[in-house]
């Protein structure tokens, strides 16, 4: 890897406020950790504990001012995916209605598949993010139609 690419992945972890990164491909691997005194959680539009690790990660649904849609943002930073497996059916897509409870995603972070669920009922208007994309704390995944 190379040097540049390493710094930007460091950045990247520090705006996102992680507390730690790691990262391994092939030969190459590398652990970083920040110090958490100090550290400034990006602002979001749900509020969510981002600093202790939670046994069963949830989704919080807000509302978008202009639109009245419900939104269903990241929990974590990671990377998300919209089904279970490459060669498995979607989750979720725009047109299906969700009821609260149901799986909408899964999103990695440091290695541990988390299953997102909807925190709300609704019809799915709109998909946010696209299959195997990074997504950040308190970014919207998906626009629900109450």
């Amino acid at each position: 890897m190379d040097f540049e690419k390493l710094k930007e992945f460091i950045e990247i972890a520090k705006e996102a406020g992680a507390s730690s990164l790691e990262y391994e491909a092939g030969k190459e691997k590398f652990s970083v950790e920040f110090p958490t005194a100090g550290t400034v959680a990006p602002v979001a539009p749900i509020v969510a504990a981002a600093a202790a690790p939670q046994v069963a990660p949830q989704s919080k649904a807000a509302t978008s001012a202009d639109s009245g849609l419900l939104e269903i943002t990241s929990p974590f930073v990671g990377t998300f995916y919209a089904s279970p497996s490459p060669d498995a059916d979607v989750y979720a897509k725009v047109g299906d209605r969700v009821s609260s409870g149901k799986v909408m995603c899964i999103v990695e972070a440091m290695k541990i598949m988390n299953e997102i669920e909807s925190d709300v009922s609704g019809e799915i208007v709109e998909v946010c993010v696209e299959n195997e994309t990074y997504v950040e704390f308190g970014q919207v995944l998906f626009k629900i139609k109450p």
